[in-house]
């Protein structure tokens, strides 16, 4: 299979000098195409850095990250925003929706940032709340949503553009078990029924079963690299 995701050597570090932070410590790591992988371990273990890398909203320190063979960290920036917005999707922890828009609106924001005639943008978000199992939430606010359903309408604008990756923060932590296992069982449908590959971040052991593969960081590095036994 091809190699959706390569990294090399990743270092990231915050801060300089006196005060330098390292996040990621040499980072090898390698994603194949229509893959779901699990990245875990404890707070500050640096996964949401390598994320944000991957996604190409972080620029490394040294090392690289190649992404769909594209060298994306040293694209120019105008190069980058462009292959993210058409090509990656990313849901965030904290779900990052805008209060004031309805949740159609919310999911149509990719398409619109790409130039997408704001009805049929529209039209698409409905659609694919729909596929998500909350198309009669299209016309509400976020705040009259649960949980479990402002995470699907994250999803669901992420997934609008119908990006080659997703990358996934944290998708379960505000989330009861049940809430969350449907979720994964979203995310892991996504996977199988599109060729889509996923990385996600994790704390939570009950969704390891989703995965193809568990990736374990521990202060900046990847201390093992396991399948989940069901």
């Amino acid at each position: 299979m091809e190699k959706a995701v390569v990294c090399k050597n990743l270092k990231k570090t915050y801060g300089s000098q006196d005060i330098a932070v390292p996040a990621l410590r040499g980072v090898d790591m390698e994603v194949l195409q229509g893959e779901f992988l699990m990245l875990m371990g404890p707070s500050g273990s640096g996964k949401t850095t390598l994320i944000s890398i991957i996604a190409g909203i972080l620029t490394q320190t040294e090392g690289e990250c190649i992404v769909a063979g594209l060298n994306l960290n040293k694209m120019p920036d105008k190069e980058k925003t462009y292959y993210r917005g058409h090509h990656i999707g990313f849901v965030f922890q904290a779900f990052n929706l805008i209060p004031m828009l309805t949740v159609a609106e919310n999911v149509s924001i990719p398409l619109l940032l790409l130039g997408c005639d704001r009805q049929e943008a529209l039209n698409r978000a409905r659609a694919i709340l729909s596929a998500v199992g909350i198309g009669e939430k299209a016309g509400v606010l976020p705040k009259q949503l649960s949980g479990g359903q402002q995470q699907r309408v994250a999803i669901a604008r992420a997934m609008i553009h119908n990006p080659d990756l997703i990358v996934c923060d944290e998708p379960t932590s505000f989330l009861d078990f049940d809430t969350g296992h449907k979720v994964m069982e979203l995310l892991r449908a996504i996977v199988t029924e599109n060729k889509k590959t996923l990385i996600v971040v994790s704390h939570d052991p009950r969704i390891t079963k989703f995965a193809d593969r568990i990736v374990r960081l521990e202060d900046g590095q990847i201390v093992e690299m396991t399948t989940p036994i069901d």
